[in-house]
């Protein structure tokens, strides 16, 4: 156990104090702008990527990961707050990390595995474009400088690490921001900066407990709204450690996640911050300057509060042209370019699933709705193509009096009626043998579909005998089945 602690903290700290400084300068800004989205001062942002990134550290089920204020949650509070007040929010911020902690609870963390290859893509892919057109309005309108700011940003990020040792030591998005921000005071560029987005608090943040009644009323109000914030923050969440998984080739707990995104939810709303949860952008920034371990995002969450409190007046000054290049990195690196080249290789229902997904999360900006179309159009397209690998043989004896069906595959929703349809009830037989020691039986649908094969034979006057059914199968058939039930088998036939 103290062997994996020290593993989680301590096995890279250069790397992720580094890293972690990158994050937390990218941070600022986000969390003013997404405080502003959700129609809130910006210190109830920054106070809760600090209050969420610090306690994440610490409960999380995916070091190296980065949760903090986000969009896709901000966007959800918006009538709340429009219509309630800050008060409500915080209450409803509460109420989401215990429904996110009994999610934990419930393992629905483990629920991912439902998702597939292809709507993670998407996903990705469309919180790529997503990101980058966060990044437009800082390039519409703007003089020549911003532009020369962020290709010089550009240029400095991808072109650094190619030197020699240095370019290896030292983040190049952190050398980015720094130089960048170095320039404008120098040339005292008139241009826009962290400082133009927003009042940086200059305290630091206290308990509290929101001011609302403890009542049915309340709860009735920021319930909806709680539940679409547990949702979208545990989907989001998933979806990143997903993502952060295979980008460090380690495996994470979700439902520890689930958990630990509860408790930060819950330290956040008692001190004054909004709900969040794990944030890809940032959390491909941290891996991409070197992160791995919790003392990363621990250092992130840190670094943020101490900055635009006790050192404000240069946070003030970074020029959002750097940071602008730090995101539009973050967004190219995001991106699954690869999946544009699989395209021509992949069946075409895995990609009508992945730009699916891209094309709703794009046009609602709602990550859950988004991942939901995915999910089902992968599970429409799964349950298709199994219902299709289903066989039916059959073969009759040389009086043919007695014809045998031997049944190879799955039977389910999706394929009874290809089951039933195989089946000539107008053959004049005296014994019928169906051989299912090749098939299964997953549904009430596919047992209602044995049922009517077996009671049409007998209503023929033919006798019919099931053979090699696997205990699985006969468990579902023998609690959900009627053809040897009799005074079942004469309701349905008095019905017709």
């Amino acid at each position: 156990m103290f062997q994996n602690w020290r593993n989680d903290w301590f096995s890279n700290v250069r790397g992720d104090l580094l890293a972690g400084t990158v994050v937390a300068l990218a941070l600022i800004p986000e969390a003013i702008a997404f405080s502003i989205i959700a129609g809130v001062d910006p210190k109830v942002g920054l106070y809760a990527s600090f209050c969420i990134a610090v306690i994440i550290a610490f409960t999380g089920g995916r070091p190296g990961m980065i949760s903090a204020a986000t969009g896709a949650m901000a966007l959800l509070m918006v009538t709340l707050v429009k219509e309630h007040g800050l008060e409500y929010l915080l209450a409803a911020t509460l109420l989401t990390g215990v429904l996110q902690i009994g999610a934990g609870y419930f393992k629905l963390g483990d629920l991912m595995r439902f998702v597939s290859r292809s709507v993670v893509t998407g996903f990705v892919n469309a919180l790529a474009i997503l990101i980058f057109m966060a990044q437009l309005p800082e390039l519409t309108n703007v003089t020549w400088h911003v532009y020369a700011m962020t290709a010089a940003g550009l240029g400095i990020i991808y072109l650094f690490p190619l030197l020699p040792r240095i370019g290896k030591v030292i983040p190049s998005p952190l050398v980015t921001i720094v130089l960048m921000t170095l320039v404008a005071i120098v040339l005292q560029l008139d241009i826009r900066t962290v400082g133009d987005m927003g009042e940086l608090p200059d305290t630091l943040p206290i308990l509290l407990w929101p001011d609302v009644p403890l009542n049915f009323e309340t709860l009735a109000i920021i319930f909806p709204y709680s539940v679409g914030l547990a949702v979208v923050g545990l989907l989001e969440s998933m979806m990143t450690a997903t993502i952060i998984d295979d980008l460090t080739d380690t495996g994470s707990d979700k439902n520890r996640e689930c958990k630990g995104q509860g408790i930060a939810n819950i330290g956040a709303g008692l001190f004054g911050g909004m709900a969040g949860c794990a944030m890809i952008g940032q959390s491909v920034i941290n891996v991409k300057s070197g992160g791995r371990g919790r003392l990363s995002t621990f250092v992130a969450g840190l670094f943020l509060i101490v900055m635009v409190v006790f050192l404000d007046d240069w946070i003030k000054q970074i020029p959002m042209a750097a940071l602008v290049a730090v995101m539009i990195m973050v967004s190219i690196g995001t991106f699954s370019w690869d999946s544009l080249r699989d395209m021509k290789k992949h069946p075409l229902s895995t990609n009508v699933v992945m730009v699916s997904t891209v094309v709703v999360v794009v046009a609602t900006h709602n990550l859950a709705i988004g991942v939901f179309v995915g999910v089902l159009l992968a599970s429409l397209f799964f349950a298709n193509k199994v219902g299709h690998f289903l066989i039916i043989k059959t073969e009759a004896n040389e009086q043919e009096t007695e014809r045998g069906y031997r049944i190879i595959g799955q039977v389910f929703f999706a394929s009874s009626d290809k089951f039933t349809s195989a089946f000539d009830f107008k053959e004049a037989l005296d014994k019928v043998t169906i051989d299912l020691s090749q098939a299964h039986f997953w549904d009430i649908t596919s047992v209602t579909a044995l049922d009517k094969v077996v009671i049409k034979f007998r209503r023929e006057g033919t006798e019919v005998e099931l053979i090699g059914m696997n205990e699985a199968s006969a468990t579902i058939v023998d609690r959900f089945g009627v053809h040897d039930k009799p005074e079942e088998v004469e309701k349905i036939l008095a019905g017709h």
